[in-house]
């Protein structure tokens, strides 16, 4: 996976917020997965169907963070997204 890449959330997978974290469901699998406000924001862009690198763009400009480190864990919370099939890459 790498910076060019366009994930996109499949039809069967849901998202809530439940106070502070986002909730994700599988409906298929009953994978359920969650996310502290900085991955909910991660989740936000891939569902405007932004470029890994273009979520990172922007979060960079939200946040105080060195880029570096961002791209890393954007690609680390992708990796994991991908692995419990709640999004695809293509």
């Amino acid at each position: 996976m790498n910076l060019t890449d366009t994930p996109t959330i499949p039809a069967q997978v849901m998202a809530r917020q439940v106070g502070d974290e986002t909730v994700i469901l599988d409906l298929g699998s009953g994978t359920y997965f969650g996310l502290d406000p900085v991955g909910a924001r991660v989740w936000q862009l891939i569902g405007e169907g932004r470029t890994l690198g273009d979520i990172c763009a922007a979060l960079l400009d939200e946040y105080d963070v060195a880029r570096a480190q961002l791209e890393r864990d954007v690609l680390d919370l992708a990796e994991k997204l991908l692995e419990q099939k709640l999004i695809s890459i293509g």
